[in-house]
């Protein structure tokens, strides 16, 4: 368990690096992988909050924020102003609809990718991912370190 959190970050960056390179591959070197499943839900869903969005994509708000700003930055959502003076309606750009057959063919890829990838596990990276987010959702990481720490010393 030692580094762990590191050994995850490794893990991400080598998977999203590669998704980043084909996204450059196929001439889009400033999309993100962290858009494309933005740019999905709101293909399929339509205008959104950036909570909506977080909860379809199943990320913190806090992310889903990040996200949406880099992507604004990047001319593919316009935010405009929802129905109170916090809430902001996330957009598709006419750019990011040009762009939608390429990130959902590479999406697509993708998914085929990873399916394969966890075929080849002794067991399945995607469950494995799931059942770990649903056991810290049911006791988070913090509590479990305090079980460890007594009066502040481990």
């Amino acid at each position: 368990m030692t580094f762990l959190g590191s050994r995850l970050r490794h893990l991400l960056e080598l998977l999203d690096g590669d998704v980043a390179g084909v996204y450059a591959d196929l001439g889009l070197p400033d999309i993100r992988p962290r858009f494309a499943p933005v740019v999905r839900t709101l293909a399929r869903q339509g205008p959104g909050t950036i909570r909506d969005l977080a909860a379809a994509i199943g990320v913190t708000h806090s992310a889903a924020s990040q996200t949406v700003a880099e992507m604004a930055r990047q001319d593919l959502v316009r935010l405009e102003p929802g129905a109170d003076a916090r809430q902001r309606i996330v957009h598709l750009t006419d750019r990011a609809a040009r762009l939608m057959p390429a990130i959902e063919a590479e999406m697509t890829a993708t998914d085929a990718a990873a399916e394969a990838f966890d075929a080849q596990l002794p067991f399945p990276l995607s469950r494995l991912v799931e059942e770990a987010i649903a056991l810290l959702e049911q006791r988070p990481m913090r509590d479990r370190i305090g079980e460890v720490v007594v009066d502040g010393k481990p």
